[in-house]
């Protein structure tokens, strides 16, 4: 194959592997390559941080990655505008404010947003993601709540790991941000809804550790109970109840921009692209997806952004072999993973297979590793 004319590889989204392609691509250029950064925002926030930033714990700057600096050093163009939609047959993305960008290879890489398919979901509720508009709408939240004067009621729709931490983070920085103020936050009320077990992809330990630390908290845990209508002022469950609530935060089972479908990309029942171990697209073999948006026909595996920051480097191999006409590797990944899940305050519960354990220095060890992972793409070496 002759390579003396450029290729352009195209990246969709700042996600967790995304990062990673584009430092390994700074650390080593592919003569030829263009490399072009879509993404809709400036800045990607790093999910293993988002509870301590909500929390307090974290600035913003502490929990989000530039991306502008990290697209000069992989000496990519950065385009920050919105993708729109692919026309797969011309090798063309469409984005909403610059003419459709070429591309030879393609990876997506843009996350998921919480599915708000409940009726009433979309009007009266805060999803979590994209998270840059979630910490728009916290900061206006944080304000109505430390003026109320009267009781206010607040839920988190979601009892995975997602939801139970960002609970748990928002009761801390209330009581915390009300304090300051030289106010109590008895006047709040915190609801966690979920339509199955909390944490039901963790272990039993894990599960009653944090039934007894919510109970502790004075946190209302709805087990069981499945939303499945809002109104203003109003959540009601699958049981018939209806639940008197102020404020509601959203954190259910992810769903996927609906142009991955409409271009004619393999998406699995929820609208998530179709990978191969390879991370290449099952239907299209000049496109590859990693993190949320992806589902591993052959592994599957939970949303989460420890498989995403896993996948980085695989991905990153393999786009390179792709341009270069190579063949592709195998990514297998891990049966079971680590996950260090926070309490709110400078505690944590960690959750391996079927080993748990607590305590302030789980804390500390989940803070080393995020600050670890955050300046491998904040201390980029000089470019040459």
């Amino acid at each position: 194959m002759n390579f003396s004319l450029s290729r352009d590889l195209v990246l969709i989204g700042g996600g967790h592997a995304h990062v990673t392609v584009l430092k390994r691509f700074g650390l080593e250029p592919l003569d030829g390559v263009r490399v072009t950064l879509v993404s809709r925002v400036t800045e990607t926030p790093y999910s293993g941080m988002l509870p301590g930033l909500i929390a307090g714990h974290y600035t913003k700057d502490e929990s989000h990655i530039d991306l502008q600096p990290l697209a000069r050093f992989a000496r990519a163009r950065a385009v920050f505008d919105e993708a729109l939609g692919l026309d797969l047959a011309n090798r063309l993305v469409r984005v909403r404010e610059q003419p459709p960008i070429a591309y030879d290879v393609l990876s997506i890489d843009i996350g998921s947003t919480p599915n708000l398919a409940v009726t009433g979901a979309a009007e009266h509720t805060t999803p979590v993601k994209p998270i840059d508009r979630f910490l728009d709408r916290w900061s206006t939240l944080t304000t109505r709540l430390c003026e109320s004067e009267t009781i206010s009621r607040i839920a988190v729709v979601g009892g995975g790991v997602g939801g139970v931490e960002l609970l748990l983070a928002v009761q801390h920085s209330m009581h915390t941000r009300l304090a300051k103020r030289g106010r109590s936050d008895r006047y709040l009320e915190y609801h966690l809804f979920t339509d199955a077990d909390l944490l039901p992809m963790h272990n039993r330990s894990v599960r009653r550790r944090f039934e007894r630390i919510l109970a502790d908290r004075h946190v209302h845990v709805h087990q069981g109970s499945a939303v499945v209508d809002v109104a203003a002022g109003m959540l009601h469950t699958a049981d018939g109840r209806a639940h008197p609530i102020d404020e509601t935060l959203w954190t259910t089972q992810a769903a996927a921009a609906p142009w991955l479908a409409q271009s004619g990309l393999a998406v699995d029942g929820d609208g998530f692209v179709k990978v191969s171990t390879t991370l290449q697209s099952t239907s299209h073999a000049d496109v590859f997806a990693a993190g949320d948006i992806a589902a591993m026909v052959h592994h599957p595996r939970p949303k989460s952004g420890v498989f995403a920051v896993r996948q980085g480097p695989p991905l990153a191999r393999n786009l390179r072999h792709a341009l270069l006409g190579e063949p592709l590797e195998p990514y297998h990944p891990q049966r079971q993973f680590l996950s260090l899940i926070s309490t709110g305050d400078r505690y944590a519960v960690a959750s391996r297979g079927p080993i748990a354990c607590e305590g302030t220095w789980v804390w500390r060890w989940k803070d080393w590793i995020d600050r670890r992972f955050m300046r491998a793409y904040k201390a980029l070496p000089e470019v040459r």
